[in-house]
């Protein structure tokens, strides 16, 4: 084998072995000086050619920081160069090094004709506690004339007053499919209500290259000085193509508790990397000074009077949701009673004014049952409307009116779906289309609802997705806790799954119709088709409350137009595991445990017999339509297969009740010598082929079936 094809095959298993890059992470300013650039510097790698350090941004990981960096080759010889002949280490000033990879979409780059330029972006995990200035970059040569097969061609050292931050009134810099961008922050503004600072952020994205680009799909982040991350969302990304030289404006809100530090805020945009699961930062931009926006807005109490009294009322927030082929604008109030007497509900009404040209009528809707307000009480009001979910507007103004005639008999608690906007003006506010984004409920982390009379607990227990030959089914499991002191039905919702490019699949729910003892939970099986390949690792469940012509939806003919109060669940991700043994199967809420599995051919009759337990969370109720456990038995040699469907509704039926038909259903409870008898007269004849089989457990839903368990077995022998 020949010197130069040795070296080759070594450099290929020396690339694959020790992918030692590395990266760096942010640095807050402190006062000294910083430098924001896109090149930290180069190094040689001829005369006529050099490698180029640039862009490094970081991200908080699971595992520590998420570092991504990029290098570009640049070769102005006159000879093609080829990277597999070099490579980068990333290490520290102490010497440690830091694992790093090659981007899926550069992993098969390697080719840089003369004349041209080559850019690889690598990303690396680094611990917490490693700093940008703490990272010296370095390019080496394979040179197999070397004791380690190398030659340092030179580093780069992260200077100590580098920050990967663009400042305010700068522009950084985004690369999409070759084409440069320009993102700057025009405008920045920040509210408060009792529980959440409301950023909005409008970012502007210039195409400065010679073609149109489609935006991808980008995630915006806030990022705080403690390196708290706090998702921001985008309106009108999808599909966004700029033309060259024209510029685009964005909108991006979110919701911050107030116990973060309010100060020193940065924009982070990344790019999810669907392959890897990772979220890959592009640019951060630092925060300017929150603008000045229109008084009258959201978070200030203001006072209107009529007969009865003087109340208060506060716009909390303002919402845009999806809804079919439209969006529903909803204002979040709160009506107080600041004095010392009780009062009645006012009779209010109200409307939308976009851009001081559009109504849209609205219905105010009482999510409170409440009839009074008592001296120092406060109730939540929401008024919605809707409107197309292409319409845009800039300004948006909300005016609440007092109808005319009796409040006991018709007020906020009666004709709240008056709309007409035919009362006498009470109070107006008027926002630069501050809307606000919809909260958003961290993994594992629950959702209280404080309404009085139903207070409830809200979490998401664990998704599932089903499949057949041409559909997709995803579904969470959402699990409501009854927090009031009597039985309570379960507030009806309307949910839809959302993907972070602004994507919505409206969804069903199987509805609990039984009331809710206290502390009891109620599960609500929420489901939606989702298009064949579609990647749901990254959807959210938005729910929110129910509302028919302007109330609250109650039972069952209640048909909702429009929901309120709207909260959003980062979901779990999904147990794709599937058992090797049937036991401790979850069917949520059921858990399977099958043993003692045999089988027997006698009489042409093929007989296949099981011990099993199935066990139920106590207090938990819930709408099992539409859901099987699916038993489905295969021999391994192909002579007998069969399948055995066993509806969730007949579970609850306990074993020794009388009403219960034992021979042919699976109830709750333990049971010996469950038998499946199958008439096959040809079977016996072909006991000599029968060596092993495999039965499976499938969950089933709506037709389609996940596989949670599969267990092998050989004939005629009883298994443990």
């Amino acid at each position: 084998m020949s010197i130069k094809l040795r070296y080759r095959r070594l450099a290929v298993i020396a690339i694959s072995a020790t992918l030692a890059l590395g990266a760096v992470s942010p640095a807050w300013a402190d006062g000294s000086p910083s430098v924001a650039a896109s090149s930290l510097g180069t190094v040689a790698i001829a005369s006529s050619s050099y490698f180029e350090l640039k862009q490094i941004h970081v991200l908080p990981d699971q595992s520590g920081k998420l570092a991504t960096f990029t290098v570009t080759i640049h070769n102005d010889g006159v000879s093609e160069l080829q990277f597999i002949d070099y490579w980068v280490r990333l290490k520290n000033k102490s010497g440690n090094q830091f694992s790093a990879h090659l981007l899926p979409a550069d992993k098969e780059k390697n080719r840089v004709a003369p004349g041209s330029t080559l850019d690889l972006t690598f990303y690396a995990t680094v611990n917490s506690s490693t700093n940008l200035q703490d990272l010296v970059v370095q390019f080496i040569k394979w040179d197999f004339s070397q004791a380690n097969f190398e030659s340092v061609l030179g580093e780069v050292a992260v200077p100590d007053n580098f920050t990967d931050v663009t400042p305010v009134d700068g522009a950084a810099s985004l690369t999409v499919n070759g084409i440069d961008l320009k993102a700057s922050i025009k405008k920045f503004i920040k509210n408060k209500n009792e529980k959440y600072y409301v950023p909005t952020v409008y970012l502007t994205l210039e195409n400065v290259g010679s073609h149109t680009v489609t935006l991808p799909s980008y995630l915006f982040s806030i990022r705080t000085p403690e390196g708290l991350m706090y998702p921001l969302e985008a309106k009108g990304v999808k599909d966004l193509k700029i033309n060259p030289k024209e510029s685009k404006e964005i909108q991006l809100s979110g919701s911050i508790p107030v116990a973060v530090q309010a100060d020193n805020w940065q924009l982070v945009v990344a790019e999810p990397i669907t392959d890897l699961k990772l979220n890959v930062a592009v640019a951060a931009l630092q925060l300017p000074a929150v603008s000045q926006g229109d008084a009258g807005s959201i978070g200030k109490e203001y006072s209107f009077t009529n007969e009865d009294g003087v109340y208060t009322m506060q716009l909390n927030g303002l919402h845009r949701l999806p809804w079919e082929d439209q969006d529903i604008l909803t204002a979040d109030l709160t009506l107080s009673n600041k004095g010392a007497d009780s009062l009645p509900l006012p009779n209010l009404t109200g409307y939308f004014l976009l851009d001081d040209a559009v109504k849209i009528d609205a219905k105010l809707v009482q999510t409170s049952k409440v009839i009074g307000l008592s001296a120092g009480d406060a109730m939540n009001l929401q008024l919605a409307g809707k409107v197309p979910y292409t319409y845009a507007f800039s300004q948006i103004k909300l005016v609440l009116q007092e109808k005319e005639g009796d409040p006991s008999a018709s007020g906020t608690t009666g004709d709240a779906g008056g709309g007409s906007g035919t009362g006498a003006d009470v109070l107006e506010f008027s926002t630069q289309n501050e809307l606000q984004a919809i909260p958003y409920v961290s993994m594992g982390q629950s959702y209280t609802s404080e309404e009085i009379g139903r207070k409830a607990k809200y979490i998401v227990r664990n998704v599932s997705t089903y499949e057949d030959k041409t559909n997709t089914m995803f579904s969470a499991m959402v699990e409501v806790t009854n927090l009031e002191k009597r039985f309570t039905n379960v507030s009806k919702l309307v949910a839809n799954f959302r993907s972070p490019d602004g994507t919505v699949f409206p969804a069903s729910i199987a509805e609990v119709t039984n009331k809710i003892s206290p502390s009891g939970k109620a599960l609500l099986n929420v489901w939606a088709v989702v298009p064949k390949g579609f990647t749901t690792d990254q959807l959210s469940l938005l729910l929110g409350e129910a509302v028919t012509d302007g109330k609250l939806s109650e039972g069952d003919k209640a048909v909702p137009d429009a929901y309120v109060n709207p909260v959003a669940f980062w979901l779990p991700e999904e147990k794709r595991d599937i058992k090797p043994q049937l036991t401790d199967v979850e069917l949520f809420p059921y858990k399977l445990n099958i043993h003692k599995i045999g089988t027997a051919i006698e009489n042409s009759t093929f007989t296949l017999k099981f011990d099993y337990e199935l066990t139920k969370e106590k207090l938990t109720e819930i709408n099992t339509e539409g859901h099987n456990l699916l038993l489905v038995f295969e021999d391994g040699g192909g002579e007998k297969r069969f399948e055995r469907k066993f509806e969730f509704k007949d579970f609850d039926v306990i074993n020794g009740d009388s009403t219960a038909d034992e021979d042919t259903k699976i109830r709750l409870g333990e049971r010996e010598d469950f038998k499946i008898s199958i008439a096959d007269a040809g079977l016996i004849f072909k006991t000599q082929f029968l060596k092993q089989y495999t039965l499976s457990v499938y969950d089933e839903f709506q037709g389609q079936r996940k596989l949670l368990a599969s267990q092998k077995a050989d004939w005629f022998i009883t298994t443990d």
